[in-house]
């Protein structure tokens, strides 16, 4: 798929940019780089901290990219392991169609719809301010939200197995977004987002 951003449309009404590209990848290589990536990956609980105590979640992650890049979230700091050649085909395509380079990715593998993301922003000071993210939604669809910090209005969209949804500009500081949860899937997925550090 070659991506054609003169006709994409930007689904935020204001303050940054989405794109959403439904067929990114073929469900058949969707399919496959699901199945690679399940059992290639060193996946763990995520830590949390909240009010002195360390809670793990359900959902797996795992912290990939360049010399050890840092990342710090949720008062936990993760260290990047080094780039497998999935991630790295993965990555180029993705660089490739965008336009926009990345150093490393950050995995999440939510087994079933009871497990979700509430609401946030990636402006966490380790990332490029302003850089593009890009994420990749590999297995079961699942509808995410955004919401703008100020008007509270709410954009909603469907990630369907192989879409990228491409974010950029200034969206950081003005929206929050999140991954509902949702008991009706019992099917698992897979997301990458891939972003640009600080070195």
């Amino acid at each position: 798929m070659n991506i054609n951003f003169l006709n994409a449309k930007n689904l935020l009404p204001q303050q940054g940019k989405v794109f959403c590209f439904d067929d990114f990848l073929s469900s058949e290589m969707a399919v496959y780089y699901f199945s690679i990536l399940e059992k290639e990956i060193l996946w763990a609980p995520d830590e949390i901290k909240m009010f002195g105590k360390t809670i793990y979640t359900k959902r797996l992650v795992a912290w990939y990219g360049e010399e050890l890049l840092p990342y710090t979230y949720s008062k936990t700091t993760k260290y990047a392991q080094p780039w497998i050649q999935t991630l790295l085909s993965l990555k180029h395509e993705i660089e490739t169609k965008t336009n926009e380079s990345f150093n490393a990715c950050l995995l999440n593998y939510y087994p079933s719809g009871k497990e979700g993301m509430g609401w946030h922003s990636d402006d966490e000071k380790d990332i490029v301010e302003d850089s593009a993210i890009a994420s990749l939604s590999l297995g079961a669809e699942r509808k995410f939200v955004f919401k703008n910090k100020i008007s509270q209005e709410i954009v909603e969209v469907f990630l369907k197995n192989g879409s990228l949804l491409l974010m950029k500009n200034e969206i950081q500081k003005h929206w929050l977004h999140s991954l509902p949860k949702s008991a009706k899937i019992s099917q698992p997925r897979i997301n990458l987002t891939f972003r640009k550090m600080l070195k």
